[in-house]
């Protein structure tokens, strides 16, 4: 089961958020963290499959600061637009994370689980908050430049080796720096988990899928 509800940040924003629950008792609570794109139909769908594996999950609107209802293509256009979200959101997504975190404690331990801009987030959410117990972070283009924040929690990262937007150099050495994070690198670009991208690796994306869910399980259950 589905549906959208509104949630209260502490500073009193009120943002939607997409929520999708397993078919019986949830095992931990799962916080999906968006692309630039919003919270889009891949977004959706990725919530409904760890719903799928038995999590609480939850999806928080993140651009609701700026502008309601943001969901955008995978194009030089929907590119523009959430690259101008994202930088207008930033410095407040924290905030709407934490109040995610809070809505599906109620299932047990808490994961997070992002995706580009989303996959910086969970890192830095990772490395700040004191109650979760996983976060797992895809090809985040951030990750490497703060490289010297310590996590709270066990992080596992994604990367695409092809990915220009963060050169696999920077990862080496990110990797290098946080020894205690599991991170994997794939023959991918950016992108490579969203089969509504040109980018999509179907064999990479499995594999990525496969680990992750290994890793909340040892992690959240």
């Amino acid at each position: 089961m589905n549906e959208i509800m509104e949630i209260t940040a502490r500073d009193n924003h009120k943002f939607s958020a997409y929520i999708s629950q397993p078919s019986g008792k949830p095992k931990a609570g799962i916080v999906i963290i968006q692309e630039i794109f919003g919270v889009n139909a891949h977004i959706k769908e990725v919530t409904d499959l760890y719903a799928s594996k038995g999590y609480l999950c939850i999806a928080p609107s993140l651009f609701d600061r700026i502008e309601k209802n943001v969901t955008l293509n995978y194009d030089e256009t929907g590119v523009s637009k959430g690259r101008n979200l994202k930088e207008l959101c930033d410095k407040d997504a924290l905030k709407d994370i934490e109040a995610s975190i809070s809505v599906v404690s109620s299932a047990g331990k808490v994961g997070v689980i992002g995706y580009c801009w989303g996959g910086s987030l969970s890192w830095k959410i990772g490395c700040e908050a004191s109650n979760l117990s996983a976060s797992v972070c895809y090809y985040g283009g951030d990750i490497p430049k703060l490289k010297d924040l310590k996590p709270n929690c066990n992080v596992l990262t994604h990367f695409g080796e092809l990915d220009k937007g963060i050169p696999i150099n920077e990862v080496k050495i990110f990797e290098k720096t946080r020894p205690e994070v599991l991170t994997y690198t794939y023959p991918a670009d950016h992108g490579f988990n969203c089969d509504h991208r040109s980018q999509f690796n179907k064999k990479c994306a499995s594999i990525a899928l496969d680990r992750t869910l290994k890793f909340l399980e040892k992690n959240l259950n």
